[in-house]
């Protein structure tokens, strides 16, 4: 979603205020934010509709209670074991506006989402973790107006997306992770003029030889107004807030009255003027394009992915990172992402040396991906098909459900440099003639929407079967991705002999902390195989299963609901795994070499720093070390390559902390040496 700069002066036609929740990231800074109080009542009998709940005053006030919108019911402990439909309700004023369209923004709702605006029907929405708007502007009044949201999070059926299986196995049909309903992402308004611009997708090719950049930008405009129009379009870039002069092809022209237009304009950044985008110097761009009376503006990144002889390169350099799973949920908040749990998910997992993932089986909200890009991080993000069966992936009701979760979650990230993959699906039947032709079809349709990424999907099937390449989907992929727990060295070998030339994810891996040897082979499995990893370069990535422990409803869970898969707790709080997880996937390990008594109680502590050859590995530049008070910039390391740093130490202490830090301020290494 792009960020649209409003007059300031619309503010002034509206006359009532709305109370600002700061704490969940709204990125349109004009947005007129409806967070906060609503009211809220249950809707067991399913009633409301029937009775026409949306018309106010149908429903009894008495019942009703007051909320925190974002709001997730599943979370909240009066309404915890609720499952159906919820119905929420925001009184506000407001004053018109002539010749402006007033959209209503969704970030996210689950699952399913009916909208009325003073008694008239808005629309409806399916699909829980996708953004989705309407125009409310013939709804609106001036004055006192009623927003009505019925919200159903009745999913887990063999028709929703996510599904349970249709094959009526009972020992293969559950469910994966808890249908957590509601309002979870933030409600607002923006003003529009007649003519806007909905979306704007930009494409940054570099060429890596040259040093220069070509730039695209599509926006998609829609004319509101009883006229055709011609829009004067215009385009700047910045970096680092600093304007580039650039020369802009653009190609755009009329535009029927009611009608949606696609406009291009293309420009060419000098080899002066770019700076590419990777996990340690994240450069990022701002462009602004104005629309006649409107202005939309996006961030991104130069940077290129492609495949070549079984690698995934990033910039033309071979990418091998480690990632992490992370799952929607947090005690007493369920599914819901205020920023604080964000930034602090964010901080753990890039210190933890997750920084290539794929972060669960549905998109997260877009404040991560807005950190990603940031300080530097990979992401293959996944759309709904979580072990659908052949039935269902042969069905033509489920592929345009899913068709539609994914060019919501596609139209949304599409501009995010993190964002290097999409994933059509998770653990389905790939060697089956269903699971090959959805493979094939959602790749085609996907790269329809978003052709500048990779594609790939999650397999469960590529560590004993099938016999020939041909036999299974991932000959349709850019990349293997595979989950695979235990066997990993017999299951890698056996994938690398399948697709020789495909470059390998591993895309789940872990085992549970309390496993009959507890917390302490769940650390000591992490080196087994990091260790079997580094022997085969083919392996791109891994990315651990989970980053954090999660409520559930499938089998196996414990009696406290958590499955405790992370490498954190529930809490967050670090197990044993997280250290370990931290010093393996890190791209370089220090050692102590000497240390030196001096005069007067200055000494010096050696150590080596060397960049690790295998994986995770990359040219480390403006690394740094913090010890004893002092910091030392680590010399620049290309793989493999070693370099000895001085600490200047006072006084007589027995022990020292030596921590290094990335360039973009996280840790990545600690250890501890003895002075002596």
């Amino acid at each position: 979603m792009q960020t649209h700069l409003k007059h300031l002066l619309l503010l002034a036609f509206i006359f009532f205020v709305f109370k600002t929740h700061a704490q969940y990231h709204i990125k349109d800074p004009g947005a007129i934010s409806l967070n906060g109080d609503w009211w809220f009542v249950l809707d067991p009998a399913e009633q409301g509709i029937a009775n026409q709940w949306y018309i106010q005053d149908a429903a009894k006030t008495s019942r009703q209670d007051k909320v925190t919108v974002p709001h997730c019911f599943s979370a909240d402990k009066r309404y915890e074991f609720f499952t159906g439909t919820a119905w929420y309700r925001k009184p506000f004023s407001w004053k018109p506006t002539t010749g402006k369209r007033v959209i209503l923004h969704f970030d996210a709702a689950y699952y399913k989402t009916y909208v009325w605006l003073n008694g008239q029907k808005v629309g409806e929405h399916e699909g829980g973790y996708t953004p989705f708007s309407f125009d409310v502007t013939a709804q609106l009044k001036d004055g006192a107006n009623e927003l009505v949201v019925a919200v159903n999070n009745d999913t887990w059926k063999t028709t929703t997306i996510p599904a349970v299986k249709d094959n009526g196995d009972p020992d293969n049909s559950f469910v994966g992770w808890v249908n957590y309903g509601g309002l979870i992402r933030p409600v607002y308004l923006t003003v529009e003029p007649e003519v806007y611009a909905e979306n704007v997708k930009i494409e940054s090719v570099p060429d890596l030889a040259k040093g220069n950049a070509n730039v695209t930008a599509k926006i998609r405009v829609k004319n509101t107004s009883a006229n055709a129009v011609t829009p004067k379009v215009a385009f700047s870039i910045s970096q680092d807030k600093k304007p580039l002069t650039l020369k802009w092809k653009v190609k755009s022209g009329n535009i029927p009255a009611g009608q949606i237009a696609l406009l291009e304009a293309e420009a060419t950044l000098t080899s002066a003027q770019v700076k590419l985008w990777d996990l340690d110097q994240p450069n990022l761009y701002e462009l602004k394009a104005t629309v006649g009376s409107d202005t939309v503006s996006a961030r991104f990144g130069i940077r290129k992915i492609e495949i070549r002889d079984a690698q995934i390169l990033l910039n033309g350099k071979p990418l091998k990172v480690g990632g992490g799973n992370r799952v929607l949920d947090y005690p007493g908040l369920g599914s819901l992402e205020p920023d604080w749990l964000v930034e602090k998910d964010f901080r753990l997992m890039k210190e933890a040396g997750m920084e290539f993932q794929r972060l669960t089986h549905y998109t997260p909200g877009e404040y991560f991906y807005d950190l990603a890009d940031q300080y530097g991080m990979l992401i293959i993000t996944e759309a709904g098909n979580w072990q659908l069966t052949q039935k269902q992936m042969d069905n033509d009701s489920m592929r345009t459900k899913f068709k539609s979760q994914f060019r919501e979650m596609a139209e949304r990230d599409w501009n995010h440099p993190s964002v290097i993959a999409y994933s059509v699906g998770n653990e389905y039947p790939s060697e089956q003639p269903a699971g090959q032709r959805w493979t094939k079809d959602m790749i085609a349709f996907a790269r329809e929407v978003d052709p500048t990424r990779l594609y790939t999907f999650a397999s469960m099937r590529l560590n004993a079967l099938p016999a020939k390449a041909e036999d299974e989907a991932s000959q349709y992929v850019d990349f293997v991705s595979t989950n695979t727990y235990g066997g990993h060295a017999k299951s890698l070998d056996h994938i690398h002999k399948l697709y020789p030339d495909k470059p390998v994810f591993i895309s789940e891996w872990g085992t549970r902390s309390d496993g009959s040897r507890g917390e302490a082979y769940q650390a000591q499995h992490i080196r087994e195989v990091m260790a079997e990893v580094r022997k085969r370069p083919f392996v791109a990535g891994t990315s651990w299963w989970t980053y954090n422990d999660y409520r559930s409803k499938l089998f196996g869970t414990n009696i406290n609901g958590f499955r405790p898969w992370g490498i954190v707790g529930p809490d967050r709080s670090p197990r044993v795994a997280y250290k370990v997880h931290q010093e393996e996937l890190s791209p370089l390990t220090i050692e102590k070499v000497k240390y030196e008594p001096g005069a007067q109680g200055m000494n010096t502590l050696i150590i080596k720093v060397t960049a690790r050859p295998d994986f995770p590995t990359r040219k480390l530049s403006n690394y740094y070390i913090k010890a004893a008070g002092t910091q030392v910039t680590i010399p620049e390391l290309n793989p493999g390559e070693s370099r000895e740093a001085s600490i200047p130490i006072r006084g007589f202490a027995g022990k020292t902390q030596i921590s290094i830090y990335k360039p973009t301020g996280f840790l990545t290494m600690e250890a501890e040496f003895a002075l002596e």
